[in-house]
Formats: structure tokens, C-alpha cells, sequence
């Protein structure tokens, strides 16, 4: 098995475990507040990371901090928009708009290197926002202010990915992961202490597992897997990989029921605009794959 194959799977099954993220943090709500939930569970992951990659601390240095900071920012911004966000949406409405990042990524990667998108890229957006349009009610127009949050977090991830491609060239894989994450939970820390202060905080078991679950395989493993499996593929095919991510969420929240105990079926409309953000994805970063992934490899050889 080739070390590319190895983190294409690694990124698939990171895919799963978000998915299944998705109607669990809509559950753990219920009980606490959105910062509270973010400040234990990633300050929890980036212990952990820490702990398993404890040598590569020794590594740390300025520009390391730097770019582990740019990262978690990202990061914080996409988590936080797309917690506070499940409030007023779905969670398999949450999944599918945060997918569109694989939209967003070639968009920006373009904007940056002062290239415009190429035609299949112009259409796969356009087939994904009409998806988006039929996931969000069609006609009804029942689009809210949580989609829209979700939508800014889509935009935070696909700055994300750019970001983990081109500081990984440089810096050390793990310790960046470990940076970032507890760049993200020292930064809702701060809000948790500001912001959701004084707002009731319940821990029963249920809490306590969706935590240590998001925390250890959502987020220690999960982040710190994506950031080192990034370093051996680029970023248009872990944005082709992650499309899988809303699948497995519209998924499991058909099977893991919320706080009140119900599972979410999806409408006609909702699957209609699933399948079209997804072959909006598709279009545009198959296409955009094939052309620059030679380009891409050299330019990782060369930075090597």
C-alpha cells in the first residue's frame, strides 16, 4: 500500500467521523453552551495530541507558532460558526453547506495565485448553489441565519486546507496539529469565559461521551490525521475526499435521534439538493485534480 493510498484512506475515514459529529453536536447543545463545548473539547484533544506526539514539541519555534496560530484561526472560525450555527439548522443542513468548502478551495487557491477558476470549476459553483438553493427549501426560501453561519464556517475550512497544504511544506506535521488545536480551544476559552458566562452548563453521561468522542476521534485524531495526511496528497484531492463528509452526515442523522429524541428524515427537496451540491463538488474538483496534480507534485518536490 502506497503512502498516497494510506492518506486517502486516512482523510476517508476522518470523512465518517465528522459526519457523525454532526447530529452528536447538535445533541450535546442541549445541555451546553456552544464555547463551553468548544474550550473543553479541544484544549481535551490538543492534550491528547500532545501527549502521543510529545517528542516533536521539542520542534517548536516561532514560525511554527505563527502558522499553528493561522491554522487555528481558521479553524476556530469554522468550528465556531458552524457550532453556533446548529442552534437555528439542521444537522444535515450544517453537513451539506459546510461541504461546499470543497467548492470554495479551488475559488480561492485561484484568487491567490491570480488565476481565475477554469470552466469546470464556474460550473460545478454553479450546480452547487442551485443544490444549495433546493437544500435550503426551494421556493420556500426558508434559507436562515444558522445556514448562513454555516456557510461562513464552508469558507473558514476551505482557508483551512490551503492553509495545512502550504505550512506543512515547512514545518512539522503533528506539531502543528497540536498547535492549532489549542489555538482553537484557548480562543473559546475566552469566549466561553465572556460570552457564555453564566449560561447553564449540564454534564450527564451523554455530554460526557459526545465530548470525549469529538474530542479524542473527532478532533485529536481526526485534525491531526488530516494535517499529516495532507503533507502526502494536495489540496483539491483532500477536498475531492471530504466531499463524502455531508453524505455521512445526512447518514447518521437519520440514525442518531437529537436531544428530544428524534431523527431527522430528509425531503425531496433536501436529497435533490444533497446530489447537487455533491455533483457540483465533483465536477469541479475532478476536473480541476487531473489538470494541476502533476504542477502540484512538482512543486512539493521542489519545496521538499
Amino acid at each position: 500500500m502506497t503512502t498516497k493510498l494510506r492518506a486517502d484512506l486516512l482523510l476517508l475515514g476522518i470523512t465518517v467521523v465528522w459526519g457523525a459529529s454532526f447530529p452528536l453536536m447538535k445533541m450535546v447543545l442541549a445541555y451546553i453552551p456552544a464555547y463551553a463545548y468548544l474550550s473543553i473539547r479541544f484544549l481535551l484533544a490538543a492534550l491528547v495530541l500532545a501527549v502521543i506526539f510529545n517528542k516533536n514539541l521539542r520542534r517548536i519555534n516561532k514560525r511554527a507558532l505563527l502558522y499553528g496560530g493561522i491554522i487555528g484561526l481558521f479553524m476556530f472560525g469554522g468550528m465556531a460558526f458552524q457550532v453556533v450555527g446548529l442552534y437555528t439548522t439542521s444537522a444535515s443542513n450544517s453537513g451539506f453547506i459546510t461541504g461546499l468548502n470543497v467548492v470554495i478551495v479551488p475559488v480561492i487557491s485561484a484568487f491567490l495565485l491570480k488565476k481565475r477558476p477554469d470552466r469546470a470549476s464556474t460550473i460545478g459553483i454553479i450546480i452547487a448553489f442551485i443544490g444549495l438553493f433546493f437544500l435550503s427549501g426551494g421556493l420556500n426560501f426558508d434559507f436562515n441565519y444558522g445556514d448562513f453561519l454555516t456557510f461562513l464556517c464552508a469558507i473558514c475550512w476551505a482557508f483551512q486546507i490551503i492553509a495545512i497544504d502550504r505550512f506543512t511544506m515547512t514545518e512539522d506535521a503533528p506539531l502543528l496539529a497540536i498547535l492549532q488545536l489549542f489555538f482553537v480551544g484557548a480562543a473559546s476559552t475566552g469566549l466561553w469565559l465572556t460570552v457564555d458566562a453564566g449560561k447553564p452548563l449540564e454534564i450527564n453521561g451523554t455530554v460526557i461521551g459526545i465530548i470525549l468522542f469529538t474530542a479524542v476521534l473527532g478532533s485529536a485524531l481526526a485534525f491531526g490525521g488530516q494535517t499529516i495526511a495532507q503533507k502526502h496528497t494536495t489540496p483539491t484531492h483532500t477536498a475531492l475526499i471530504l466531499t463524502a463528509e455531508p453524505v455521512f452526515a445526512v447518514i447518521f442523522a437519520m440514525i442518531i435521534p437529537n436531544a428530544e429524541g428524534i431523527t431527522e428524515m430528509p425531503s425531496l427537496s433536501k436529497v435533490v439538493g444533497c446530489l447537487l451540491i455533491l455533483a457540483g463538488m465533483l465536477v469541479s474538483e475532478l476536473k480541476l485534480g487531473a489538470k494541476k496534480s502533476k504542477d502540484e507534485t512538482a512543486e512539493r518536490k521542489a519545496s521538499a
